[in-house]
């Protein structure tokens, strides 16, 4: 029995939400590694950093709420995921410019960076 069970956990630890997770904070850690040594003006590494965070946080709290509602739609689930993304990024980008003071071009490319190496793999975490 413990053989069989083995698979079931491994697939738990890789799959869904922690699978996501995993995969996408390596993602968005080397993203944001490398563009910090590309856009290395005052205060942007700071704003990427802070981008990867905003975009790891929102795409592992929206997660749960996709996968549920791509199980009975998968336009509503692309959807909302889609919904999530655009309207982290305008608050994002109103307030990394109006309170925050960050680069706003460092900021928002690399949010927009993150959102789309999560976009890319949220697939394959949704439906396991």
């Amino acid at each position: 029995m413990a053989a069989g069970s083995a698979p079931a956990s491994r697939h738990r630890l890789t799959g869904g939400l922690p699978g996501f997770a995993l995969v996408s904070a390596s993602l968005i850690g080397v993203a944001a590694v490398g563009m910090s040594m590309i856009l290395r003006g005052p205060g942007d590494s700071q704003a990427i950093w802070i981008s990867a965070a905003v975009a790891f946080a929102s795409q592992v709290a929206a997660f749960p709420a996709v996968r549920r509602l791509t199980r009975s739609n998968l336009v509503i689930g692309w959807a909302t995921g889609s919904l999530v993304r655009f309207g982290t990024f305008g608050v994002y980008a109103l307030l990394a410019g109006l309170v925050l003071h960050l680069p706003m071009t460092a900021a928002l490319l690399s949010l927009a960076l993150f959102y789309f190496l999560s976009m890319v793999i949220e697939p394959l975490f949704l439906r396991s």
